[in-house]
């Protein structure tokens, strides 16, 4: 785990801080709303993830003395320091599920506390849950497309610097089996796996002496990597060698990994090689530059391919980069908040808030979420909140409600699900979701709207704000 103090934050937050605490507002109540403006890859869904490491950080989150020493530096004041020296989350906060699907505008996290405790932690909140949401979306389009084929996260060595060990994490809350990422595997409890590095091979004066030293040194994991000379004129007919030499020992090759070349015409000649000389059982892998795109690709290709090695796209959020989730105050000392754009996107929705899933008689989803002031338990009609003319009803749609209290008073309500759990519960969740959302190809809009006295509350504040 890094070693995370408050001082993972941003200077403004604490110029801020400061400035309340001076003018005696450090107990006003605020609430701020966590959301994101729009889907990543241009997809349909997203998966929310990061959750449960943000609630286990913002619960032992303090300011330690070298942090105060440097802040002392920085021209803040003896009184504001000293009130930082027993600086503690306190408030409550209310959140979706980890590993649930989410869409844009809907509030996913709710944090209700003191209007500095509240700013405090904003940072290191989008920096988790934005980063992690965005893996774990792209993950979960490599596993539509994977089946039930094995995806491997070989992304550390390209990852942006320490972010890749939390893209490991995310890897697995979107579908990964495992990661090459030894403290993310440490850490979390991830399966770990691996092959061997060209410079292996190339270290020893011929590949056959190299296979045989690394199928001496990893009998019960033995993938060889295959195409460091020529792989189907070298590389194949040594590994074949090595799994008939493993055999007699009583032991079996576990694989062979492709990382160059055609990949679909590699893997065919490979198998068909590998199924001549008797070994049915070896796995092939691929790697190299991998996404969503060229796994779907390969498969239609009808390519032989049993593991995925995914790296650079996957930990990278290729070709996004980042998700645009943003924090935004809606409630603050009694008194509902509103912050007014030229862009109607950009406009917030006020307010303490719930979100509901919408369903069908049958328990389906109908394709919509509703935005509601907190206390609502029923709503008959929702709104578009960009385009106010258009709406849709609701009137017979059963309802889940997707934010559930998971801190308060700064401790946490429920012991923690494991990764695995929060991947498992992921893997139900988007089963539920209709094909025509997933498609990567001009997926359908899921809806999200706000109820009418929610859309009402808003418009006053237009009106008051706009005066």
């Amino acid at each position: 785990m890094i070693n995370f103090t408050a001082t993972y934050t941003d200077h403004y937050q604490l110029s801020m801080a400061q400035v309340y605490f001076e003018n005696g507002q450090k107990e006003h109540q605020a609430v701020f709303d966590y959301y994101f403006r729009k889907l990543p890859f241009d997809g349909g869904y997203a998966i929310f993830a990061g959750l449960e490491n943000l609630l286990e950080i913002i619960e032992q989150l303090r300011f330690s003395e070298e942090d105060l020493d440097y802040l002392k530096k920085q021209d803040y004041s003896e009184e504001f320091l000293d009130y930082l020296k027993n600086f503690k989350f306190s408030g409550t906060i209310m959140a979706a599920k980890e590993g649930d699907v989410l869409f844009p505008n809907m509030p996913i996290l709710q944090v209700e506390a003191n209007i500095i405790e509240a700013q405090i932690i904003e940072t290191i909140l989008l920096n988790l849950l934005n980063f992690q949401t965005l893996i774990a979306t792209k993950a979960s389009r490599m596993r539509l497309v994977a089946g039930e084929r094995i995806l491997l996260d070989f992304g550390l060595r390209r990852a942006h610097g320490p972010g890749g060990y939390y893209a490991s994490r995310a890897a697995i809350v979107g579908g990964f089996n495992g990661t090459s990422n030894v403290v993310a595997g440490k850490d979390f409890n991830i399966p770990v796996s691996g092959t061997m590095a060209h410079s292996f091979v190339q270290s020893y004066d011929d590949e056959l002496t190299a296979f045989r030293a690394f199928s001496k040194g990893r009998p019960n994991d033995c993938v060889l990597l295959v195409d460091t000379y020529n792989t189907l004129k070298s590389g194949i007919p040594n590994a074949i060698i090595i799994g008939k030499e493993m055999e007699a020992k009583g032991q079996k090759l576990m694989g062979i990994r492709l990382d160059s070349g055609d990949l679909a015409y590699l893997a065919k000649e490979s198998r068909k090689l590998l199924d001549e000389a008797g070994l049915t059982y070896v796995k092939i892998a691929a790697s190299n530059q991998l996404d969503e795109y060229v796994i779907k690709s390969l498969l239609e290709q009808h390519a032989p391919i049993d593991v995925f090695g995914v790296g650079t796209n996957l930990v990278t959020g290729d070709p996004d980069g980042a998700l645009d989730g943003v924090y935004k105050l809606s409630f603050s000392n009694g008194t509902p908040r509103l912050k007014i754009s030229e862009s109607l996107s950009k406009v917030t929705i006020p307010h303490k808030k719930q979100v509901y899933r919408l369903m069908n008689e049958k328990g389906e989803l109908i394709g919509a979420d509703a935005i509601t002031m907190r206390e609502e338990e029923q709503v008959s009609r929702i709104y578009d909140p960009q385009e106010i003319l258009k709406s849709l009803p609701v009137k017979n749609c059963s309802t889940e409600a997707l934010l559930h209290l998971v801190m308060e008073n700064g401790k946490r309500t429920a012991s923690s699900r494991t990764l695995m759990e929060i991947a498992a519960y992921s893997k139900m969740r988007l089963a539920s979701l209709p094909m025509e959302y997933k498609r990567f190809d001009n997926p359908h809009i899921y809806k999200v709207g706000i109820s009418k006295t929610l859309k009402k509350e808003r418009e006053n504040l237009l009106k008051k704000y706009k005066k």
